[in-house]
């Protein structure tokens, strides 16, 4: 049963892909585009490029409206309002833009939760502010199958944390995390939430409402849109306790040489010229999700991802990292190491991910140099991963 994937004649990158002999197994890294969004990216341009919000003439208006439009697609996928949506460069700034705006909330020997797991942009902001406030930054253990442990979790939410910054899904580990019952002891304590949806806004569409966060940020490009563009959901409250970080057009009510008065969020924490034509891609790849049946997709995806895992189990000496729940799988091989087999790999045309993975922290604790990582896109099928394991054995065959 070979699982052919419905979707992959939308996107042209496979195509070259097959002109080159690639087989691309990387989408939690970046995902490929469709047809939809790099013909918004072409329509915005070909029609006449403007900026926007402060044009005074058509092209200025169309670029205005796609823009604004796009926000109201974000929105509307996420279940928020439009002046909920700030537009970013990614997940990385969102997450610097909130350790920045609510530096002000925070004293010394307040408190910062993370967890064990985190990708560096949802550490590195948090520990760069606990430092510069003197904050203790609290590690949050992982149990045995790589999920938050809740029971020591709630020992180490306590009344002087101030923000809970937690990964949805792990970029290693595969796992959804369990964010309803983190979440309930952040606002039992008073704290404010982050979640890091970079990797689980891919996989499904998820409701703010109902995971009633007060911050998520995700990226673009792991989305099928263009890089250079993610979001930052606040609800209303939070977003109102955020001060500014960047400074210049746009943003600003008022400004004498002496004072500034600044506009609220969104559009108060978007200085100067957005990735316009980007937003617009973005809003494109998700008019092009909204159009597919989200539960061929997801099961399209675990029937593969229950393929994926089955042939690594059959390869002898390799270790998979954690009991992953979707889209991905992150393992090593006994005396291999991960730089010199994803050497051999690409030798034979399979794209994955070697090394840290961005989350050294988490590999130190594993006693790991680095891992190899295969991840998953709806345009993934089961020949990507029938040549994916004939490489692996072949490149086994020589390490050995």
């Amino acid at each position: 049963m070979s699982l052919p994937s419905p979707w992959r004649a939308d996107f042209p990158a496979f195509s070259a892909f097959a002109a080159d002999g690639l087989t691309y197994l990387d989408s939690a890294a970046t995902a490929q585009k469709p047809q939809a969004v790099l013909d918004a990216l072409l329509g915005h341009y070909a029609g006449g490029a403007a900026n926007v919000h402060r044009a005074q003439h058509l092209p200025g208006e169309r670029a205005t409206r796609a823009f604004e439009a796009a926000r109201d697609s974000v929105a509307q996928w996420l279940n928020a309002d439009s002046e909920e949506i700030v537009f970013t460069r990614g997940s990385t700034e969102g997450l610097n833009l909130l350790a920045y705006g609510l530096e002000h909330l925070c004293e010394p020997g307040d408190e910062i939760a993370v967890s064990a797991l985190e990708h560096h942009a949802n550490l590195l902001p948090w520990q760069q502010l606990a430092q510069r406030r003197q904050l203790r930054l609290v590690i949050l253990p992982l149990d045995a199958a790589g999920d938050i442990d809740l029971a020591q979790a709630a020992t180490l939410i306590g009344p002087r944390t101030r923000l809970l910054a937690v990964s949805q899904l792990s970029n290693v580990l595969g796992r959804w995390q369990p964010l309803a019952p983190l979440l309930a002891l952040a606002r039992a304590q008073g704290a404010l939430s982050v979640v890091d949806g970079a990797q689980g806004v891919v996989h499904g569409r998820h409701d703010l409402q109902a995971l009633d966060c007060d911050f998520y940020v995700f990226s673009g490009h792991k989305l099928y849109a263009p890089d250079g563009i993610g979001v930052l959901y606040g609800r209303r409250s939070a977003l109102a306790r955020l001060r500014h970080w960047q400074f210049g057009g746009e943003m600003v009510q008022f400004a004498d040489y002496r004072s500034a008065r600044f506009r609220p969020a969104p559009l108060g924490f978007e200085a100067g010229t957005p990735a316009i034509a980007a937003a617009i891609g973005l809003g494109a790849a998700l008019a092009y999700l909204s159009e597919q049946d989200p539960y061929a997709i997801a099961a399209h995806e675990a029937a593969l991802h229950q393929r994926l895992l089955a042939g690594l189990r059959r390869f002898d000496g390799l270790r998979l990292l954690g009991e992953p729940h979707t889209a991905l799988a992150s393992f090593v091989v006994e005396g291999v190491h991960n730089a010199d087999l994803a050497h051999l790999l690409n030798e034979q045309g399979i794209a994955v991910r070697a090394g840290q993975h961005c989350a050294m922290p988490l590999l130190q604790r594993l006693g790991l140099p680095g891992a190899l990582r295969v991840s998953l896109g709806l345009y993934s099928d089961g020949d990507d991963l029938e040549r994916f394991f004939a490489a692996l054995n072949h490149a086994l065959e020589l390490l050995r």
